[in-house]
């Protein structure tokens, strides 16, 4: 299949939206991320507990960011909060133009952006989506992403997107081997994230404090691991251009799914853990963008997966 094709809805006869490059026939049977030939959603509705740039900075008050949490994933991490949707696929199928219909219904609610999670294994039937609603569609679209990307697909994506929010996860390719099944996740992540950099160009903020243009690299500080945060953020500030994006550390790691009584992952992380991450961050000079309170393990960051906004 041809490069150029990467977007068409070809691409699930035999995919590699992906780095795994499964090559599934997705008409035919799931790909690694779960996903068929038809768009799979579990939620569609406004979220408060984004970035203050994403969500507003009233947490309290109207708006907040137009997420679509779509079913799948190409990562699975064993450690992930919305295992429910990742890892047990749950949502509903729905048409290409029913997606951009939730798209426009978002706006309408006062989403101040189109919030997609986790959107690579299904970015086909998006990009549909998003020609239909077309100029009607009038607030920033944003991709929500583990951060294992291909540079293709992103450079495919230009003209859609206008923020990008991956994370950055791994250093250490055991890690990302363990805890993801992904051995090359930073071979590939760490490539993804300056492409979306270089594309992007610096943050663009409006008079209301929300982000219309940039990109968000978050990375969730990990229990036993803060010496692979700290090699991340030694690569973010020797690769990256200053200003060139927010840095958002992530202290709400609570142990799910498959961590729960896992030798490593089966704990929170310590308050020395996450301040050893943050001076880091602080005597590298990367200091533009958020972190998290200690105590910001809270329900609200983990929504209820019960199809709202999907159903019509």
């Amino acid at each position: 299949m041809a490069e150029q094709d990467i977007l068409s809805e070809n691409q699930y006869r035999g995919c590699r939206l992906c780095p795994r490059m499964c090559g599934a026939d997705r008409a035919l049977r799931p790909g690694f991320c779960s996903g068929t030939d038809r768009v799979k959603v579990a939620r569609a509705a406004l979220h408060k507990w984004e970035e203050p740039c994403i969500s507003g900075p009233d947490p309290e008050g109207p708006g907040g960011s137009g997420t679509v949490f779509f079913s799948g994933c190409t990562l699975r991490c064993r450690f992930c909060q919305n295992y429910t949707v990742s890892h047990e696929n749950f949502g509903r199928e729905i048409s290409a133009a029913r997606l951009a219909d939730i798209f426009l219904r978002l706006q309408s609610q006062g989403a101040y952006n189109i919030n997609l999670v986790t959107p690579t294994h299904y970015l086909p039937s998006i990009v549909r989506a998003l020609d239909t609603a077309g100029d009607r569609l009038q607030i920033p679209v944003a991709v929500n992403c583990g951060g294992y990307e291909r540079t293709q697909v992103i450079e495919a994506l230009a003209g859609y997107i206008d923020i990008w929010m991956p994370d950055l996860k791994y250093f250490d390719p055991g890690l990302s081997s363990a805890y993801s099944a992904a051995p090359d996740y930073f071979a590939h992540a760490s490539r993804a994230v300056a492409k979306m950099v270089e594309l992007a160009g610096p943050p663009v903020i409006d008079s209301r404090g929300l982000m219309r243009s940039g990109v968000i690299i978050r990375h969730l500080v990990l229990p036993g691991a803060r010496k692979d945060s700290i090699r991340l953020l030694r690569w973010m500030k020797e690769n990256l251009p200053p200003g060139g994006y927010y840095l958002s550390l992530l202290s709400q790691y609570t142990p799910a799914y498959q961590a729960v009584g896992h030798p490593q992952l089966g704990r929170r992380i310590t308050t020395y853990e996450y301040e050893s991450v943050v001076n880091a961050a602080l005597d590298l000079g990367l200091d533009t963008g958020y972190m998290q309170k200690k105590s910001s393990a809270r329900e609200e960051y983990t929504p209820p997966f019960d199809l709202e906004g999907v159903e019509e």
